[in-house]
């Protein structure tokens, strides 16, 4: 299955604060998604996760996208909408110590993201779909990509994706 891996717009957040399942609207999404029409094939299906920031992209992208949960960003649990200052250098510094397993206070962990992600592109190629567009978060991004390149987590968590951008991923369940 061909997917189209792509970033939402830019959220509507204070900068240095830390947000991933915190519904966030995006900012220019008209621009964003006359942009990627160029770079899509017509007429494919858009799944994306349910989130505001995803979901007003994918609605610009399609008139009938579909909302998959299993899409949606790493859940930061205590540390949603919390500045980074605020979260302090010894929980990050825990965090960092084993980014692959340390989930944050009532969050998910990179592995559990990872696993999470994966399973929603497998349950995706196993509808036989040849191509759909995913619009998702920089951290699922990161995770199947990583998933597909085989990359160890201090490789993978450091890929950077600009808002509104595609990748474009040849997928095949859990290989």
């Amino acid at each position: 299955m061909q997917v189209f891996l792509i970033r939402h717009p830019p959220p509507q957040v204070a900068p240095g604060i830390c947000y991933g399942r915190l519904d966030l609207p995006a900012l220019d999404v008209a621009a964003v998604a006359a942009a990627l029409r160029a770079q899509l094939p017509a007429g494919l299906p858009v799944i994306a996760s349910p989130l505001a920031r995803c979901r007003a992209l994918a609605e610009a992208l399609h008139p009938a996208p579909r909302f998959e949960p299993m899409l949606m960003e790493m859940d930061f649990g205590a540390w949603e909408g919390k500045s980074w200052d605020e979260i302090g250098t010894a929980a990050l510094d825990a965090w960092a110590s084993d980014l692959l397993h340390h989930a944050p206070p009532g969050g998910e962990s990179a592995a559990a993201l990872q696993a999470r992600c994966v399973a929603a592109l497998d349950a995706l190629a196993g509808e036989g779909l040849a191509a759909c567009a995913v619009v998702t978060h920089a951290g699922v991004m990161r995770a199947t990509i990583g998933h597909a390149r085989r990359l160890p987590a201090a490789e993978w968590s450091q890929l950077r994706f600009a808002y509104g951008e595609c990748v474009v991923l040849d997928w095949s369940p859990r290989g």
